[in-house]
């Protein structure tokens, strides 16, 4: 499956402090010894996002010198979303508004979507991002386009690429999951909307949201203590 030839960023919500898992997330690492925080960064890079933008609030200082243990702070947009603690919102709120402000360059436009994940799907595979910003069939259009729009020399044949007015999200057996794919035109009124620990999740359910199953792939489970 062909991803779209449009810049698609990648944002990693990294903010809160873990209370359940008994740290931050952000600081977590796999048997591997790998942190989850590199493998999800690592993951949307691998499946075709650039920049990928991180989200941080809890203990700020230990994550960034995690990254740079890593080498991974040259190749990412680093955020600080101050009103973490509210829940999952702000962070998405601070995420998209560093989205809204990449600029287009000379060789590479401003993105027209993001590719939303929490950092603790540390199982997250570069094949299930990539079918989520990739094209997919042009009969069914949901989340992609709004009522009435037509795609010009569409055939049946044809793939949607994803742009500005996209919404997408990974299913799991009819379960919504991670990634979220949100386009540019949605983003304002996320930032407006997005309160509390719920995310996207309000808004995903009151628009066109175009679930895509990724099952045959992955589970997409989130991991939410250490039992």
């Amino acid at each position: 499956m062909a991803t779209s030839s449009a810049p698609i960023a990648g944002l990693v919500l990294a903010a809160g402090a873990g209370s359940r898992y008994g740290m931050p997330k952000a600081l977590a690492r796999g048997d591997d010894g790998i942190p989850w925080l590199v493998r999800t960064i690592r993951t949307l890079t691998d499946a075709g996002c650039s920049p990928v933008i991180v989200v941080l609030g809890a203990e700020t200082a230990e994550v960034r010198a995690l990254l740079h243990q890593f080498g991974m702070t040259p190749s990412v947009v680093l955020t600080q979303a101050e009103d973490w603690a509210e829940g999952l919102s702000a962070s998405l709120r601070a995420g998209l508004r560093q989205a809204t402000e990449l600029q287009a360059t000379e060789l590479l436009p401003a993105p027209v979507a993001v590719a939303i994940v929490p950092v603790d799907i540390p199982g997250l595979l570069p094949g299930t991002v990539a079918r989520l910003i990739g094209t997919l069939p042009i009969d069914t259009l949901p989340g992609d386009t709004l009522p009435g729009d037509t795609v010009p020399g569409a055939t049946d044949a044809d793939a949607n690429p994803v742009g500005p007015l996209t919404l997408r999200q990974a299913g799991f057996d009819a379960r919504p999951g991670h990634p979220v794919v949100i386009g540019r035109a949605h983003w304002g009124a996320l930032i407006d909307s997005a309160t509390g620990d719920t995310g996207a999740r309000p808004y995903l359910q009151s628009h066109n949201t175009r679930l895509v199953d990724c099952a045959d792939l992955e589970t997409g489970l989130d991991v939410d203590t250490r039992d």
